[in-house]
């Protein structure tokens, strides 16, 4: 999990306002239920010394936050009074929370990142496409292609001698919208980051599509005939598609940062425990950090709000470095800041089957370090 569009979050000092909340509005009643919610966190955060100008840019957020359909949730961070951030959750929080320290709370956030792999899904037909980008922790991209041919597109049977050349003329124009389909869909999928394209629709349109989408992309579509342009079609075939191609690159992307690992753990080289990991986040020498998720930890660090690469499990050690009042912050907060600004990436293991020291691991970039 890449961690740079947390950045200006993470690396911004302050004292932080974060707030998980479900958003669902299913009912009659939904609007007025989550302003009770959201009453309920406001108090919380007031009872932790939050400032009303910073309470009033969530209250702010929320309310004004756009409504959308089915279950979900907001994350929503703030300090010194504006809100920083507002994130959709593609579920619902397990709790409605809301914390006040001097980092921000991101951690359930990632943990719902973590299920998400960026992607194109393509929905085709001979004339165009609907395309729709998912990037980890972005907001969703609609684009709408119409291809630039436009006649001939429909094979008659018209007969006589011009009928073999009208015929070669449609093939064209199927492939010339193809061709900008492809075009389109390969700089969104560039754009987003994405893992995989997946292209469904039209059987003879999906096959010319997949044929031309640029050779970095060849090995990396899934291509199948569910889903339909039509409208007040079904998508559900579609959908269960991507689920299944998100599942299976999340889980191959855990193997093989765990391969990683295990390879240098066996030659000595890994990082083991929170010391170590902190440590070698320290001296930037980390590639990915291996983190149990587990959401009853109660590890801590110290931090100096200033300085992200000033981190340790014993506050002596600040103070020795010159921090005249360092503080104790929870470890996933330090870590993820620390992470985020070394430019290293975060992979979240469920702590059942983590055999990691301390629940933490690390592959490093520079083994001999």
């Amino acid at each position: 999990m890449n961690l740079d569009n947390l950045r200006p979050l993470l690396l911004r000092p302050g004292t932080w306002a974060s707030v998980y909340l479900d958003a669902t509005r299913a009912g009659e009643n939904a609007g007025h239920e989550i302003e009770l919610r959201w009453r309920a966190l406001r108090e919380r955060l007031a009872e932790q010394g939050a400032d009303a100008a910073t309470l009033d840019a969530v209250s702010t957020a929320i309310s004004d936050h756009p409504y959308q359909p089915g279950r979900y949730g907001l994350a929503v961070f703030a300090c010194d009074g504006e809100v920083a951030m507002v994130e959709t959750l593609p579920a619902p929080p397990p709790a409605d929370e809301a914390e006040l320290a001097p980092l921000p709370h991101v951690m359930p956030l990632l943990r719902q990142r973590h299920a998400q792999v960026p992607y194109v899904r393509v929905l085709t037909d001979r004339t165009g496409a609907d395309l729709e980008a998912l990037s980890a922790g972005g907001v969703p991209r609609h684009q709408q292609v119409e291809g630039s041919a436009t006649f001939p597109l429909r094979k008659v049977h018209a007969g006589g001698w011009s009928h073999r050349h009208y015929l070669q003329a449609v093939e064209e124009s199927w492939k010339r919208n193809a061709g900008d389909v492809a075009a389109a869909a390969a700089d969104l999928a560039d754009a987003v980051g994405a893992e995989f394209i997946v292209v469904g629709g039209d059987v003879r349109a999906v096959q010319t599509f997949t044929g031309r989408l640029p050779k970095r992309w060849q090995d990396r579509v899934i291509a199948t005939d569910a889903g339909s342009r039509h409208a007040g079609a079904d998508e559900s075939a579609l959908d269960d598609v991507i689920i299944q191609a998100v599942a299976d690159r999340s889980d191959q992307h855990t193997r093989e940062i765990l391969d990683r690992y295990r390879a240098q753990e066996a030659d000595g080289t890994a990082g083991s425990g929170l010391t170590d990991v902190v440590a070698r986040l320290q001296r930037r020498q980390v590639d990915t950090v291996l983190l149990a998720d587990d959401p009853s930890s109660t590890d801590t660090l110290w931090i100096t709000p200033d300085d992200p690469a000033l981190i340790s499990v014993d506050d002596h050690v600040l103070r020795e470095a010159g921090v005249e009042n360092p503080r104790k912050v929870r470890a996933d907060a330090a870590l993820t800041r620390a992470i985020a600004a070394s430019g290293a990436t975060l992979v979240l293991l469920d702590p059942d089957d983590t055999p990691l020291d301390h629940g933490i691991g690390a592959v490093v970039r520079y083994p001999g370090g």
